[in-house]
Formats: structure tokens, sequence, C-alpha cells
């Protein structure tokens, strides 16, 4: 479990990344330029974490760590655009922009992490109209690294570094996003071969407003998710159907699950079949936020990666014979979701079509073989790991797929000299 914020002994939700640093608290981005100044001043770092919802050590402090829990307010709206602090989780975000009758185009499916760690990250939902959360980003103001508020807004070329800027660029104090008029979603959600899943995904990926699938290893079965906007709410789920669904399948019986696999792995394959062919259709209609985000109890580790769309059907058809080859079972299903293009330029969805796979072992698993094995077969197609989730690249190899990846580091040298933002994990993936 993740340690209250002021604890200098911290670790994330996966409970795979932890450290012990001092802990900062500031309630203003006037408190942050002078924190940031005295740290430089004194060859000190500094690290903001978040809701600690990265499985990666991007959030990890070796030194201070910054937790902006203070500043988490609305700040002002201006038509679609509304801009709030940093430190806001996106579940409050999605209250307070129901209140004003708007919503965020499009969500992931866990909203615990808070609006600028979801953006540092390049967090992002599903659908072939949309890129990142971050595409949303009208506006930030940043504390850089010499300790100087600055505010960027859309005509601003640093804009797009800044967008998903993995916590190297500075300190996010203020946010503006570009929303939408609140809307309901038809979500319509049943179990279907594999084989039916992929053939259907070059009409149904364009012609529906967001659509995701999952799949159960070792078996042919899964499940495939639509969800379109609608005009009325006229088929929301009952309570006790929410209830039974949402919480006590997905949660209380599939931890249950879980664990018999974890003590019994020869049980996984028949335990998946199980859970495949008790899958059951349904359809619903209900606010955005509540179709798009879902309650997550049950714990894991988790690898994500970006592949061109059209390289989808090839890696997945590798992943019965390393499903084969691993020392050990894998009972999470496999996630894959659609994302259009985005101009940001270190989102996994930079300048193309996009599918994510993303891969999970039950807490307390072993996972990195099945991770490594999978980020070879998306490397290879020229993948991008997800920032947040975990992977093992390295800046060497990550440089050929982000074509403006050394226009990032320039913006970097400029907005951070000293590197007092650095960490193990940008040393890593950025180069130190």
């Amino acid at each position: 479990m993740t340690n209250p914020v002021y604890a200098r002994h911290w670790t994330n939700w996966g409970t795979n990344q932890e450290s012990v640093a001092d802990v900062l608290t500031p309630a203003s981005a006037d408190e942050i330029a002078a924190t940031v100044t005295e740290t430089a001043a004194a060859g000190r770092r500094v690290k903001v974490v978040g809701s600690g919802h990265s499985f990666t050590d991007i959030a990890v402090a070796d030194d201070q760590r910054m937790v902006l829990h203070r500043m988490n307010r609305f700040v002002s709206i201006d038509g679609p655009l509304v801009t709030v602090q940093a430190g806001m989780t996106l579940r409050t975000l999605n209250t307070v922009l129901h209140g004003h009758g708007l919503a965020m185009p499009n969500l992931g499916d866990i909203d615990a992490q808070t609006v600028a760690g979801a953006i540092a990250t390049g967090t992002h939902g599903t659908g072939l109209g949309h890129g990142t959360i971050a595409s949303c980003v009208e506006a930030v103001t940043l504390v850089t690294g010499l300790g100087k508020i600055e505010r960027f807004t859309a005509d601003a070329p640093e804009l797009k570094a800044i967008g998903v800027g993995l916590g190297a660029l500075g300190i996010i104090t203020e946010v503006t996003l570009r929303c939408v008029p609140a809307f309901t979603l038809h979500a319509d959600e049943r179990p279907m071969l594999l084989t039916e899943m992929l053939a259907g995904l070059d009409e149904w990926i364009p012609g529906n407003d967001h659509i995701e699938f999952f799949w159960y290893p070792y078996t042919d079965r899964g499940q495939l998710k639509r969800n379109n906007r609608v005009d009325v709410d006229n088929r929301p789920l009952s309570r006790f159907r929410g209830w039974l669904d949402d919480e006590f399948l997905s949660n209380t019986v599939w931890q249950g699950v879980c664990k018999v696999g974890q003590r019994m792995p020869r049980t996984v394959p028949a335990l998946n079949g199980i859970a495949a062919r008790a899958l059951s259709a349904r359809a619903y209609t209900g606010p955005s936020a509540g179709v798009f985000c879902t309650s997550r109890r049950v714990r894991f580790t988790e690898m994500e990666y970006e592949i061109p769309r059209a390289a989808l059907p090839e890696v997945l058809g590798a992943f019965p014979a390393l499903f084969d080859r691993l020392p050990f079972r894998v009972q999470f299903p496999v996630e894959v979701r659609f994302t259009g293009p985005d101009d940001l330029w270190m989102s996994h969805g930079y300048d193309r079509e996009s599918a994510y796979i993303a891969v999970h072992q039950y807490l307390g698993t072993e996972y990195e073989p099945y991770f490594r094995a999978v980020e070879e077969l998306c490397a290879a197609q020229g993948g991008r790991p997800h920032w947040g989730k975990l992977h093992y690249r390295d800046a060497a190899s990550l440089r050929p797929v982000y074509p403006r990846f050394d226009d990032f580091l320039a913006i970097r040298d400029r907005f951070d000299p000293s590197r007092i933002f650095a960490n193990a994990y940008l040393n890593r993936v950025l180069g130190e």
C-alpha cells in the first residue's frame, strides 16, 4: 500500500518501487520556485511524485520528494478551457467538470492519477479520434530548473515537449485543459473469440468512438468493449449489476482466483478458460467518466507497449509460443487499446495510429521474463514503451523511435541545465 504523502519512506501503488527521501509539500508556485532555487544552489535534486500509479521508477526520489497534494484546486473556466492545479486527481477533475457541464473527451480506465502525473507519463484511453490525455493540454504553468515560473500556451513550441515531459523539464503547477460538453456513452461489452475480434478491427476501430479488447492467455477467448456517444442516458446499469460485475466479480472474485493461480500455477490455464467462458454480455449507458473509469483493487505489475496499429496481428500471433516458453504461467488477460496520432514529441503515439498492448502479472508473481519477451516482440516493430509502465529500454534504443528525441533534450538543457529533476530512470531513458 502507498504511504502517506508526508512519510519519508514511499512505495508506489504496485509496491514494486520505493524510496526514502526528504519530503516537501509546497502550497504555491512561489514556494516551489524558492525550493527549486535553493535546491540548485545546494547541488541537490528534487523529484515530484503524484499518486504513485507508475510502475517504472520515473517518480522515485533519491534526495528530495515533492508532493503537490496541497495544490489540488480548481482555478478558472473560460468556455471549454478549464484550469486546475497540478496536484488535482483525475477523479476530482471529473467531478469538477461535471459540475460545469463539461467532461474530458477521453480517459483511461483509472482515475486516481494526478493531472500532472497523467500528462507527464502519457496516460491514454482508447479511440482512433484521440491521443494521450496530454493532447488536451492548452497551457501549463511550469517552474523550470532555473527557479523561474513560466506559462506556455498552445502557440509555444515548448508545449510539444512539456506535454509528455516525463518530469524532466520542470514542475508543473497549473494545467489548462481543452474539455468538451458533458456527454453520455453507450457501452457494449461482449465475449468473443480472439479470431473474431481481430477480424473485425479494421471495421470497428474507425466505426466506434472507443474500442478495446481483452484476451485470456491459454484460451481463444476474450471480451470486446465498444463505447459510443449517445444523446440520452436511458439504459443505466442497475446498482446491483454494477456492484456484481465491477466490484464483486472484477475485484473480490478475481482476487481469489489470482491467489489460487499463484499458489497452484498448473491451474492457471483452466482458471483462465473458466474466467473467459464466464463472461457475459452487457450493454448500458452512463456519464462518460463513469463508463471510462473502473475500480481496480486487485494489485498487479504492468508493462504496456505502443506499436504501429498494422503490426498488431503479427505481434499477438507470437504470444501463444511466448506463453509456452515461459517458466511460469500468465494469469491476467492481455489488454489491447487504440489511439490516433498526436504531435507531442515524447508521446508514445507520436505521428502514427497506435495499438497498445498491456500485459500484467498478479502482485508477487514473477514477471520479468514475460515482460522482456513482450518487449522484444514490440521493439522489433518500432514499438515505444509507456513511460509509466515497466520496460527495459535506454536512451540509445529509444532515440531511433522518437523523431524529436534530440529536440526534447535541447529543451531539457534549457530548462534544467543542472539536472535537478533527474533520477535513475531519467538517466537511463534520456541519457546522463
